[in-house]
């Protein structure tokens, strides 16, 4: 018994330590979720001022758009009542222009021409006191008669050669803030509000249609109107005990408000401590098993020790067998609080090399976003670069050849001169967006789905602070373009768009039908697509834009630009047969408007086949007329194509190639190149020898040419051409 009173003791004395320790930290798991409730409330505070604001900026932005418009500018009040009584966001939302004195000139709610106010509201006056109107505004809450409602409105000025010549005004209802909060689906006992400067309620989460308009309490509007952000308790205009978490809204001084009854907030601090409380019983209970395990262990063995005693007390021979319980006990702590030691340090090292593998990971994606765009912001500089390397690889590699009798050498140069000559065919395919027409590069897409393929790539260029709306029509229209090209200069002109907009906003990619522009830009009267890319960014002085189409005109600092954007995009347009129109006021954005002719036909994709396999299954052969003002081509691709089988018959001229055809030579085949001297080019000929000679096939080929090839039948190949292509298509047509 008396070993049980002391291994009860010692249990004490262990575990009286633990419980103090368990309720020490249950009351530190208290206080810190109490704090982390906290910081999360005033977070979320902070995050609902940002909607509200992001709100009110988005009606200032709308008042910005119509104030732009052209009708005002020139003064025709008519047009400009009907653009924006249809611009604006709902069908009772009022826009009202307004003058400096206080004059409304119209108001979209009533009709053009009606008697108007000639004050404006001594609310308005008092805020506009402060700079004199010159910054858009939002002013308190009003109760409005006509609409017999709440509302609030919001100024922008309107300002000519520096000086304000007018305020354009939307009327809003609140239930466009009530709107807001109804989106959040707060929790019923939580209480979301906006109040205005004055304190008065401007939209609530909880019976609106009673405390809209109601002011709150002086403490309160006192807090609200010198403070920015904080927490205080009060007490709601309903009578709860709140504790209330608030924020100012940057673009009104409006304050958002967040009040959460103190009884909820102690109950979910209340849940933690319980859960942590139970789990801390739980190990204690478990801990009193062990204990009695132990213990029940440790008594035996001391009642062999009191045995032993007992024997040495009679004088007889005591055999004693340490057991080694105290050690054992020690070191099994030890052990324990190593464990402890290594458990803790090895979740901070997990978590340590958790954080530092995605912050790699994000520094890696970031540099290789950056290595995209500077590569593709060298590609042009580089471009006379290659060229010269391969014109040294080509010039050595034939020089070499003809030093040779080596038959093996010979091989291996011509296949360096093949690699350089395949270099080369892929840099004019990218220099092609300067030229005009590039048929034998044109496909007829989907606009839709080219633009939704190449957003992923465009997003990744935009910082965060830049958002790219993509504006899409119901109907899908199908355009025949270069789509290299196309995605080339709509990644040049968002990237202008960025660069112009060091503030973040929005970028715009709007598509749409349209009419009746075409005859006034020299294109012909046919249905176009308008792709339009609109910033918000700093614009363009009119001494920029006459010279912003010039290749290499930029702005920009030496290594930030190159200044072919919007001249490869002027080229783009050109060559798909439309125009670029460029629209910008210094301050007030730019807006780049691509105009492309509607497709009438399905373009189908070249195939490609190998030159072994086109040379032996063109057996049909045929005689050719092989037209090319070019020595050197004529002098490599006649005998290849007299190895495909052909009979070959050269001119340097579309004018000799008909006097031939007219003075009695039978061809089967007519290829010719589309740019030559003379009074003809390939285009002339190719309609010329389909009107006189109907069945004979007919092939162009260009490099780059003025004239668009739109004649039915006739066969367009790109130079370079690969000969295996050429006599494919021959045994096609064949």
């Amino acid at each position: 018994m008396r070993f049980k009173s002391q291994l009860f003791a010692l249990v004490l004395s262990v575990l009286l330590p633990a419980i103090l320790a368990a309720m020490v930290a249950i009351w530190y798991v208290y206080h810190e979720e109490q704090a982390s409730q906290e910081t999360g409330l005033k977070e979320a505070a902070r995050t609902f001022s940002q909607l509200v604001d992001s709100e009110l900026r988005s009606r200032q932005k709308i008042l910005a758009t119509i104030a732009n418009a052209p009708p005002l500018a020139a003064g025709d009040l008519s047009l400009f009542y009907e653009f924006a009584k249809k611009t604006a966001p709902t069908p009772d939302t009022a826009i009202i222009l307004v003058d400096p004195t206080g004059r409304q000139i119209l108001n979209t709610r009533r009709p053009l021409g009606s008697d108007l106010p000639t004050k404006r509201n001594a609310g308005i006056a008092e805020l506009m006191h402060r700079d004199a109107g010159a910054s858009p505004l939002v002013s308190d809450l009003f109760y409005a008669p006509v609409g017999m409602r709440f509302d609030f409105i919001v100024q922008v000025p309107i300002f000519d050669k520096g000086e304000i010549r007018y305020f354009l005004v939307m009327g809003v209802d609140v239930a466009a803030i009530q709107a807001l909060i109804s989106q959040q689906k707060l929790p019923a006992d939580w209480l979301a509000a906006v109040v205005d400067r004055k304190g008065v309620v401007v939209a609530r989460s909880r019976d609106p249609e009673t405390f809209v308009g109601k002011t709150s309490n002086e403490k309160v509007r006192t807090l609200f109107a010198t403070t920015q952000q904080g927490v205080t308790r009060s007490v709601t205009l309903d009578g709860i005990e709140v504790k209330t978490f608030y924020h100012r809204v940057a673009a009104s001084d409006w304050t958002v408000v967040l009040s959460i009854p103190e009884a909820e907030l102690r109950r979910s601090a209340l849940r933690g401590v319980m859960l942590f409380g139970f789990a801390a019983l739980l190990l204690l209970g478990l801990s009193l098993l062990i204990a009695r395990v132990i213990g029940s262990r440790v008594i035996a063995k001391m009642r062999r020790l009191e045995l032993a005693a007992e024997s040495l007390g009679k004088g007889e021979e005591v055999q004693y067998t340490k057991h080694g319980v105290v050690e054992i006990d020690a070191v099994g702590m030890r052990i324990n609080d190593a464990s402890q030691r290594l458990m803790t340090s090895q979740r901070e090292l997990e978590l340590r090399v958790a954080q530092a593998v995605a912050d790699t990971e994000r520094v890696q994606r970031a540099l290789l976003q950056s290595q995209k765009m500077e590569a593709l912001g060298r590609l042009t500089g580089g471009i006379a670069h290659e060229f010269n390397n391969l014109l040294q690889t080509l010039a050595t590699s034939l020089l070499l050849a003809k030093r040779t009798n080596d038959s093996e050498r010979i091989h291996t140069l011509l296949e360096t001169c093949t690699k350089a000559l395949k270099r080369a065919k892929a840099l004019t395919g990218q220099l092609s967006s300067f030229g005009r027409i590039q048929d034998a590069r044109m496909e007829t897409v989907s606009l839709h789905k080219l633009i939704a393929e190449f957003q992923p790539l465009v997003e990744n260029v935009l910082p965060a602070s830049i958002r790219l709306q993509i504006e899409l029509p119901s109907q899908d229209w199908h355009v025949t373009i270069d789509p290299t090209q196309f995605e080339l200069a709509f990644l040049n002109l968002v990237i202008n768009a960025k660069d112009a907009m060091s503030s973040g906003g929005d970028i715009r990619l709007v598509v749409a039908n349209e009419t009746g522009v075409a005859p006034a830009q020299g294109l012909p009267d046919d249905d176009y697509i308008r792709v339009s890319i609109i910033d918000s960014g700093r614009g363009m002085s009119a001494e920029v834009m006459a010279k912003a189409l010039d290749p290499f005109f930029t702005t920009k600092k030496v290594g930030e630009g190159t200044g072919l954007g919007l001249p490869q995009a002027f080229g783009f347009a050109q060559q798909s047969g439309g125009t670029l129109l460029l629209h910008s006021r210094e301050g007030h954005g730019t807006q780049v408007d691509i105009l492309l002719p509607k497709a009438v036909g399905v373009v189908a994709a070249a195939k490609t086949s190998d030159p072994a396999e086109a040379a032996e299954s063109s057996t049909s052969g045929g005689t050719i007329l092989f037209v090319e003002d070019d020595a050197l081509v004529r002098e490599s691709v006649a005998p290849a194509l007299e190895e495909g089988g052909f009979f070959v018959i050269m001119t340097e001229s579309a004018d000799t190639a008909l006097a031939c055809l007219e003075a009695g030579t039978k061809v089967d085949f007519l290829f010719s190149d589309i740019v030559m001297p003379g009074n003809l080019n390939g285009i002339d000929l190719a309609r010329a020898v389909l009107a006189r000679f109907p069945h004979t096939k007919i092939i162009l080929a260009t490099g780059y040419s003025e004239n668009r090839v739109s004649i039915p039948g006739v066969q367009v190949l790109a130079k370079p051409y690969d000969i295996a292509d050429v006599l494919r298509l021959l045994k096609t047509l064949g």
